[in-house]
């Protein structure tokens, strides 16, 4: 009993109050900007399955907790199901006061601003979450000098040279050493551009860091890029930068460009024959890097849930029926057209969604259990 306790406070709890926030966030997105655009709207819900417990707004709308916690959704008058499909026989037969408050009925454009709204709340919910953690903590820096150069690397071969100062990997800026290793950390087996400073002038390197798997603190293997540096420990300066109101928002723009970028990349592995599918993490696994972060304290845990929020909004933007992104498809189709699909081919457009979706997490899931089954019998 005690175990139980232990594990639900520890990996269930901070799960849940991470994946509650960003899908609040997310599903508010859809609900403001619909509010905005006079749709009726009938259903908020946290969670998917029975309502635990809700009340209806002055609006008629019914905001609920639900049962099964694990999402969420807003369902518009005149949707036949959470998933946004239109109910074809209760939009012919609406009222003519109730007519042109249906979402199915609002100018494309409008839903379309709708439905990228979700995504948006997400990105700019992890914008000011990094924005106040960069204002209120600043960063700790090392100087970006390399110590030493392991004969026979990556770096050697390249031509990086102890001494050298790291400007700048893939157009990012280096501040400091760390930012170096991040940059080419999250980079195996893909060419980086390293711009850098020695001496003899300003030199431009580009090299494929080998992929490496190593284990972090709490034991999960991690495939990660190395070239074969240190950094000099004679730079022992380590010192708090602490950015400006206005500088601080570029800084912030840049990190969430570098999530994006290196989030397109790592799925891009897996079509190119680089990806490990061991990486790849559903529920169980965010379970358990939630609650493994938040023993780092809750500046971590936030930290992590501006991360997932990116990554949530990116995943739902992907063109795929069932998610924003094939909402987003079918509307940017009848921009171009003039008309929208017929409502045969967004059917079969949903039911293939929806199967990719299923067995996406069906894989996930059994991918979470499998590997984590395989890591207690190591």
């Amino acid at each position: 009993m005690f175990e139980f306790i232990y594990w639900l406070l520890s990996y269930v709890v901070p799960f849940l109050a991470v994946l509650t926030v960003i899908v609040f966030v997310h599903e508010m997105g859809h609900y403001l900007v619909a509010r905005w655009n006079g749709v009726a709207i009938q259903t908020f819900s946290i969670g998917f399955g029975r309502e635990l417990f809700g009340w209806d707004d002055r609006q008629g709308t019914r905001w609920r907790i639900s049962a099964i916690p694990l999402g969420g959704y807003v369902r518009f008058v005149g949707d036949m199901n959470a998933a946004s499909t239109p109910d074809t026989e209760l939009i012919a037969k609406a009222d003519p006061e109730l007519a042109p408050r249906l979402f199915a009925n609002k100018h494309v454009w409008q839903r379309i601003a709708v439905v990228v709204a979700g995504p948006l709340a997400n990105v700019i919910l992890t914008f000011l979450i990094l924005y106040a953690l960069l204002l209120g903590y600043g960063r700790y820096t090392i100087p970006p000098v390399v110590g030493s150069v392991i004969e026979g690397s990556v770096a050697e071969s390249a031509g990086i040279e102890a001494g050298d100062r790291i400007v700048a990997v893939d157009g990012y800026a280096v501040r400091g050493f760390e930012d170096f290793q991040r940059l080419v950390a999250t980079s195996p087996q893909r060419p980086v551009t390293i711009a850098l400073e020695r001496d003899s002038g300003a030199e431009t390197i580009v090299l494929t860091p080998e992929a490496a798997e190593v284990e972090d603190r709490f034991g999960n293997t991690q495939r990660i890029g190395r070239i074969g540096v240190s950094r000099d420990v004679s730079q022992t300066d380590v010192t708090l930068y602490r950015p400006g109101p206005v500088e601080a928002i570029g800084m912030t723009l840049e990190e969430i460009r570098f999530i994006i970028q290196r989030t397109a990349a790592f799925l891009g592995d897996f079509f190119v024959g680089r990806g490990d599918v061991e990486q790849l993490g559903g529920p169980v696994k965010v379970a358990q890097v939630s609650g493994q972060v938040a023993t780092l304290g809750i500046v971590a845990l936030i930290n992590l849930t501006a991360l997932l929020s990116l990554n949530i909004g990116i995943f739902n933007l992907l063109p795929v029926p069932m998610l924003d992104g094939g909402h987003l498809m079918y509307y940017l189709v009848e921009a171009v057209r003039g008309r929208p699909l017929s409502m045969k081919v967004q059917e079969i457009g949903f039911r293939f969604g929806f199967a990719l979706v299923l067995a996406l997490m069906v894989f996930t899931l059994f991918n979470d259990t499998l590997f984590a089954y395989l890591r207690t019998l190591s």
